[in-house]
């Protein structure tokens, strides 16, 4: 039987009207508190766009700070975006112009507003990359943090952006949220916002469904180039091998957060050369077309695609929340970037491009001769050599400095690292690799997200932790840490590469270094860079911008002069060397050192025996990892 209960029903009805009110306010409140940007065009030959930002619901008893980024996502030092932006206009909600003053270099205080603010300037670029923005006729390739100011205090606004196209041709790419308008995106908050590279053109797309998490993710290529549709459709499909890869690696995909992936490919001659993670996308750009060559540019697709999970998702504390007003120090980049170069070649060779084994090993040969070889080693491990970033990753350079001796790349470094662990673990664990330990840590520190970011990032504690876990192993983990992550000894390379039917050897066995960069110049030959602290003309007293007038008793102008003497040679020998420093002459004993370079060849070019032992290792470290393959 029904009874009829009015009472319930008004009470029923008064609280859905409640909360239909509630979240109609809620909506309003949102869209007042909401950053509008908008950018145009007009003046693309000349590399220039004009942006307005209207920000809504500003604190009305204080200035609005606009501020122009120091540091883009990716990037580790600071930069001076400011210095591109100009004809800085603020204006009321009434169209009445409002007084600005610039506390610093990178913000504009506007005073005297009521909490709506339409602000107005011009930005010139003419350099597109992954950290700067470029602009012409033909396209825009947009840096978020090099393009846009952002109001101080609002980091946690929604925002809306529209891209006005100066042609109906053009297409946008980008990993902002799609809305029904298609020049408009949004963007949750900030960080987003700043993370989210724009590329707009004549673009060309190919896109492809991935299978994890139980959902279908779509991964999309979009791509600016000269090429004909067979190379677009070639190097997507070579990108797709890539993505299986690299998915295999951890098991699954991350859990993208609007289902879509996008490579930002943009290879016409007027960009800059670089690669630049982002959560749901990544910018690659290079002046290298892949017209009639669509691997040209594939090692960058897999070293960025690493990154969606390692560094975007899986994140050390220190980059987390990004700064975006000075520069990002983080002593965990050997793993964010380094363990990402390690896979990113070691992906090419597993998805069928790494080219045949011995190649592989020059690869490897190279990275292990840079750790053994670069003086810093003796000074510094890939954790101090991480924190040194911010003086080393593209910031700006003024005084002469002494980088040449005191640093190793995090990236080469890490691979080193990588390359060390992954043996170690292949050959003293049984069924433990690198890939476990990165599964290890997606698991832990990178799969759970909360507000587009990692839930629990990791310190380096938690590092060697998971590395105990992994192996059962914490006398391993802890000395392992001590000494080749905090500490700055070699791996010992050579016995685990010859577990692997490799061997590490002398590049130029018997043969003279000569280890100073010099250049001909005026009619002499100058030192053109600080001389190795390991090397020869270091130990004579020989530095930079020194002119070297004879070797062993011959007068030396050219470098065929000095090659002439050292045919004469061997390591070891010592001859008197005559220089010009800062306008003074001087002589010096010079002893001759053995080229340290290194190389890893294979057994087979030795013709020694490769057993079954390590043709095994081979397939499991090097073999595609694709449905159990």
């Amino acid at each position: 039987m029904i009874h009829s209960c009015p009472e319930r029903i008004r009470s029923f009805f008064h609280a859905q009207l409640f909360i239909f009110t509630l979240l109609l306010l809620t909506a309003t409140a949102v869209a007042q508190s909401k950053i509008e940007y908008e950018i145009s065009f007009p003046n693309a030959a000349h590399h220039e766009a004009e942006i307005v930002v209207t920000v809504n619901n500003a604190p009305s008893n204080k200035p609005l700070e606009m501020r122009m980024s120091r540091s883009s996502p990716g990037r580790y030092a600071a930069h001076e975006f400011a210095r591109n932006v100009y004809n800085v206009k603020a204006m009321d909600d009434k169209g009445v112009s409002l007084a600005i003053t610039r506390p610093n270099a990178h913000q504009w205080n506007i005073n005297g507003h009521h909490g709506k603010v339409r602000v107005s300037y011009t930005l010139f670029g003419d350099l597109g990359s992954g950290t700067y923005t470029g602009i012409d006729n033909t396209m825009a390739h947009l840096s978020i943090p090099a393009t846009f100011m952002w109001p101080r205090g609002m980091e946690d606004s929604p925002l809306q952006i529209r891209f006005r196209r100066p042609e109906a041709k053009w297409k946008i790419a980008t990993q902002l949220v799609l809305t029904s308008d298609p020049e408009v995106f949004t963007a949750p908050h900030l960080q987003y916002f700043m993370d989210s590279p724009t590329m707009l053109g004549d673009l060309r797309f190919r896109e492809w469904p991935v299978q994890s998490n139980g959902k279908t993710y779509t991964i999309r290529l979009a791509i600016n180039d000269y090429c004909t549709d067979k190379d677009v459709d070639d190097f997507a499909e070579m990108a797709k091998k890539i993505v299986a890869e690299q998915i295999a690696v951890f098991g699954e995909s991350p859990d993208f957060d609007y289902g879509t992936y996008t490579f930002l490919s943009n290879y016409v001659p007027q960009i800059g050369g670089d690669g630049m993670e982002h959560r749901n996308s990544t910018s690659l750009t290079s002046p290298r077309s892949i017209k009639g060559n669509p691997r040209a540019n594939l090692g960058t697709v897999s070293h960025e695609f690493f990154h969606a999970w390692n560094v975007e998702r899986l994140r050390p504390r220190t980059l987390e929340p990004f700064s975006f007003e000075d520069a990002n120090v983080s002593g965990e980049l050997w793993l964010a970037e380094g363990f990402t170069q390690y896979y990113g070649n070691l992906v090419m060779k597993r998805a069928g491009f790494g080219g045949e084994d011995e190649g592989f090993g020059r690869n490897l040969g190279f990275t292990i001769n840079a750790v053994i070889n670069t003086p810093g080693r003796r000074l510094h491990g890939p954790f101090d050599m991480s924190q040194r970033a911010v003086f080393e990753d593209g910031g700006v350079f003024g005084a002469p400095n002494n980088s040449q001796n005191l640093f190793l790349s995090y990236y080469t470094y890490g691979s080193a690292v990588a390359l060390g662990l992954d043996l170690t673990l292949r050959t003293k664990y049984p069924g433990k690799t690198l890939d476990s330990y990165m599964r290890e840590l997606w698991q832990s520190y990178g799969k759970h997200q909360k507000n587009y970011a990692p839930a629990k990032p990791y310190t380096i504690a938690d590092l060697r932790a998971s590395l105990a876990k992994l192996t059962g192993d914490a006398a391993f983990a802890n000395d392992f840490f001590a000494r080749y992550i905090e500490g700055h000894e070699a791996i010992d390379y050579e016995s685990l590469l010859a577990k692997a039917g490799y061997q590490m050897r002398k590049a130029r066995p018997g043969k003279i270094w000569m280890d100073a960069v010099l250049r001909e110049q005026g009619g002499a030959l100058v030192v053109a860079a600080p001389t190795n602290w390991l090397g020869a003309m270091y130990k004579a007293g020989l530095d930079r911008n020194d002119k070297v007038l004879s070797l062993d008793g011959q007068a030396v102008k050219m470098f065929a002069d000095v090659q002439a003497v050292l045919e004469k040679h061997k390591p070891g020998d010592t001859v008197t060397i005559e220089f010009e420093q800062r306008g003074v002459k001087k002589s010096a004993q010079l002893t001759f050192l053995e080229d340290p370079q290194l190389e890893v060849v294979s057994f087979e070019s030795l013709n020694r025996e490769v057993t079954a032992e390590m043709k095994k290792l081979r397939a499991d470290w090097l073999g595609s990892h694709v449905n159990g393959q």
